[in-house]
């Protein structure tokens, strides 16, 4: 005959208990690694962009790359028209006008030189244009080319794409020698962010050594994982800049048209973050 000490059981189940907590609480910690803000722009002031953090790319990509390699439409500038810093917010407007054989106009922020960084979280907390042949995006590319390479080989990084004749769909992916849209071997992921435009999110990664996590707000959607197999799978590291800007039209932005009517659209965004 077996004799159960109810204080015994009690014990025992309370261990259990206090082990289970310790494993969560311990797994919390290193998930919440604190990192150090180490560069941001609040955008409180008015007018110009902080020219000692910011630079542009000017005009149509023409003539090594017209269209700037996706047959967009637009011609960047950095008059206030295009782009501008209010209420505090960066404003990137894209506007339907002639400008040097192009009909739209808009503008392509990037940090090269001036924000470059190999591993970290990049925050970006913004509210989205939408309409048939708007592109905004918030990505990364690579500051100094030391291989020599070309894109894909170099890689890059969408921290958040978005088009607009599919205005809740938030696109997460990468592109390196490996995976890339030429081949249709890209890497990403997607979520439904369905105030998206309405509202503002925060767009992130978390990019390290061993892998990079794409979030919107604390959602995790995607994940690319480094598979220890060489540069034409994982060129991410090096020093890569962050890039703001709305493309009109191109090969995924207008593959559905270009809606004449919904002009202008603004990207909006209230901060960018960096840790490390």
């Amino acid at each position: 005959m077996i004799i159960f000490d109810p204080m015994a059981v009690f014990e025992f189940l309370l261990v259990i208990r206090l082990m289970i907590f310790y494993l969560l609480f311990s797994q919390s910690v290193v998930n919440q690694e604190v990192k150090d803000l180490v560069w941001n722009d609040e955008f409180n002031n008015t007018g110009s962009p902080d020219t000692t953090k910011w630079g542009y790319d000017l005009g149509d990509g023409c003539p090594d790359i017209c269209g700037w390699g996706n047959r967009e439409l637009e011609y960047y500038t950095r008059r206030p028209e295009n782009v501008r810093v209010e209420n505090g917010n960066l404003i990137i407007e894209a506007i339907k006008e002639n400008r040097k054989g192009r009909n739209f106009t808009s503008a392509k922020l990037v940090t090269k030189n001036k924000g470059d960084w190999q591993y970290g979280r990049i925050e970006v907390r913004a509210k989205l244009p939408t309409g048939k042949g708007t592109w905004p995006a918030i990505w990364m590319l690579p500051t100094i080319n030391e291989r020599q390479s070309k894109w894909p080989a170099d890689g890059e990084i969408d921290i958040m794409e978005q088009v607009g004749y599919d205005p809740f769909m938030i696109h997460g992916t990468v592109h390196t020698n490996a995976y890339n849209h030429v081949n249709n071997t890209q890497k990403g992921g997607d979520i439904e962010v369905i105030d998206a435009v309405s509202d503002f999110h925060i767009y992130k990664i978390e990019w390290s050594a061993d892998k990079i996590e794409w979030y919107v707000d604390d959602s995790m959607y995607f994940t690319f994982e480094n598979e220890i197999k060489g540069n034409d799978e994982w060129p991410f590291d090096r020093q890569f800049h962050l890039i703001l800007n709305i493309a009109v039209g191109g090969t995924w932005g207008g593959s559905r048209g270009v809606d004449p009517d919904i002009w202008p659209q603004k990207l909006e965004i209230d901060y960018v973050r960096v840790y490390q």
